[in-house]
């Protein structure tokens, strides 16, 4: 008997379906059977990642585990490391320090970067800007940010973060996506994965490069942050460019009218579709979705850029910078629109916090450049009743140290890297304004109290957006996968309001 000839791609697409038959149906009688007696729902998706009972479930998503109190994230993330000691963390302590080396008792041999190693002392740089302190909580805050010191009772302030990682990319990376090394999804793509979408007119998944007012010593900044890792290529973050088009190829080329454009998608469909079902690849069904969103996204992104609609009160509250495409007031109110149309996840990116040097000449640009414009953020979703439903966060990838790198007068200093402590606060969504939680020493340098590790503040916001982290899990190379990773976390339930 002659069998048929089959191509190297049939003969792919064969075996890749007999793999997936076994590893999706060896249990198919057996969970049959459980559905029966148990119900319904365990027949609806893993016990590790099924909604509760009660919860709405939008279609293609994972679902919460209970119901969550942000449905948004609005995350602003200050590239290079903000210094805590000349923002929030008032130290005054060090006045009577300065030019005096940081006893060895408190740097108790700290790694040190390559930008410090070779320095023969390492001495105090005490704070040049004055701190007062600020509403019913009594927030220090520094006179960088007046805007900020205005709203303190809404926001949550984390003094006691902390971080193994002292460089730039691993930092950020770990920030992002709870590992050092890049690869993994990033906090983006698991509220994705997680959650699903609200429009189906706009990516789940938002990135925004904001520019700063003063460009000096920028950091990397690149789609390996915004990368959805094992996860499918859907949950990837689709960045917004801050300059022409907010997406390159979103408009169709001259004399390519709207109907031509839609014969040609449906051709490419039914030939992605075709390839799908030979070979079964999962990012063949992203690749169909991505061309059907850029064609959807033709008619919803240019209203979602167009400012003409905001009243001029509006546009006030964020700040002079607020009509120059691509500065970081205007990338906020884009942020602001995006999820009052449903985008579940906005990622900011502000370059240029990396103050080894100059920290009196850079730092005051840096703060006008977000000061305002946060405060117009959180005034405005407030105003609008988003608020209560979409988390803000802000923060670097680690602190800087209170001794100066290079050289120091009363008026200018430079600091380095510090993974030890460090800021963030969080708004909205769940977080319990006027919240102070931790405590560092008198310089700055050690957690003293409420120490809170970047895989305590992931869990935290999962909690928040309705996840059990140590249930949200995605199998891959045989493990069940999780943001948190397989060391000990934990949801920081003083901040939650």
């Amino acid at each position: 008997m002659n069998l048929p000839i089959r191509s190297p791609l049939d003969e792919l697409g064969l075996n890749l379906t007999r793999r997936r038959f076994f590893e999706r149906g060896s249990h198919l009688l057996g969970g049959a059977a459980l559905a029966t007696l148990a119900g319904q729902s365990m027949a609806l998706g893993n016990a590790s990642t099924a909604p509760a009972a009660g919860i709405d479930q939008v279609a293609g998503a994972i679902g919460p585990h209970f119901a969550p109190k942000a449905k948004h994230v609005i995350y602003l993330h200050m590239v290079g490391g903000p210094p805590q000691q000349d923002l929030f963390d008032y130290k005054p302590v060090m006045n009577d320090w300065y030019d005096k080396d940081l006893p060895e008792s408190v740097r108790n041999g700290q790694r040190l970067t390559t930008m410090t190693s070779g320095q023969s002392r390492f001495p105090i740089a005490p704070s040049k800007f004055k701190f007062a302190q600020h509403g019913e909580s009594g927030m220090w805050v520094s006179e960088l940010l007046p805007w900020t010191a205005k709203m303190v009772d809404e926001m949550c302030f984390i003094r006691s973060m902390h971080t193994e990682a002292i460089n730039h990319e691993p930092a950020i990376t770990y920030m992002q996506t709870g590992n050092q090394i890049s690869g993994r999804p990033c906090l983006g793509s698991w509220t994705s994965y997680g959650l699903g979408s609200l429009n189906h007119d706009l990516p789940t998944f938002v990135v925004l490069v904001a520019r700063s007012s003063k460009p000096a010593q920028p950091q990397a900044i690149g789609a390996r942050l915004w990368s959805s890792g094992f996860l499918p290529g859907e949950y990837s973050g689709v960045s917004f460019r801050s300059a022409g088009d907010p997406i390159l190829y979103i408009n169709n080329p001259p004399g390519v009218p709207k109907e031509v454009r839609r014969k040609t998608l449906d051709g490419l469909q039914a030939l992605n579709q075709r390839t799908l079902e030979q070979i079964g690849d999962p990012e063949t069904r992203t690749r169909i979705a991505q061309y059907e969103m850029a064609y959807r996204m033709q008619a919803s992104v240019p209203e979602l850029t167009d400012l003409s609609g905001e009243a001029e009160t509006t546009l006030a509250m964020y700040g002079d910078q607020v009509k120059t495409p691509g500065s970081f007031a205007n990338s906020v109110l884009m942020a602001r629109r995006m999820v009052e149309r449903g985008v579940r996840f906005v990622q900011l990116y502000l370059n240029h916090w990396d103050t080894h040097a100059d920290v009196g000449g850079r730092l005051p640009n840096q703060c006008r450049d977000i000061d305002q414009a946060c405060y117009g953020l959180v005034s405005d979703l407030k105003a609008r009743g988003l608020l209560d439903e979409t988390l803000i966060v802000w923060g670097g990838e680690f602190g800087r140290t209170i001794y100066s790198q290079g050289g120091l007068s009363k008026e200018n200093y430079g600091r380095d890297h510090h993974p030890r402590c460090f800021t963030m606060w969080m708004a909205g969504g769940g977080a319990k304004g006027g919240t102070i939680h931790g405590e560092t020493d008198d310089f700055s340098y050690n957690i003293v109290k409420d120490p809170v590790h970047i895989r305590d503040f992931h869990a935290t916001v999962m909690h928040l957006l309705g996840f059990d982290h140590e249930r949200f899990t995605y199998r891959y190379l045989g493990l069940d996968q999780r943001l948190t990773g397989v060391e000990h976390a934990r949801v920081v339930h003083d901040l939650l309001a």
